[in-house]
């Protein structure tokens, strides 16, 4: 007897665009922790109010990458902004060297 594994997802396009209420169904969060994150200054929407706010793929992954700094690290919001920057300048570091 065999063990299945199914694994879902959904792939993200860079030019794609969210607004609040498919971000927070794409990532299993109450629109309150992403007002936290933005409040942090983790997440900069487009748009002037929360109905016309849009989030781009990058902000998906770090909503996405949060969740599990907080789940798997306990990792506080402060600090997960501080992991987050870290983070994306390493594989910005990265990817000068790959060009070089």
């Amino acid at each position: 007897m065999t063990d299945t594994i199914t694994l879902t997802g959904t792939v993200l396009d860079e030019d794609m665009r969210c607004n609040l209420g498919d971000l927070c169904r794409l990532c299993g969060v109450p629109a309150d922790n992403i007002l936290e994150m933005i409040d942090e200054g983790m997440l900069c929407p487009q748009g002037n109010t929360p109905k016309e706010w849009r989030f781009t793929a990058l902000e998906i992954r770090r909503v996405q990458t949060t969740i599990r700094l907080q789940r798997d690290l306990r990792i506080n919001l402060p600090g997960c902004a501080l992991a987050l920057q870290l983070l994306e300048e390493l594989e910005e570091l990265r990817r000068l060297y790959r060009t070089r």
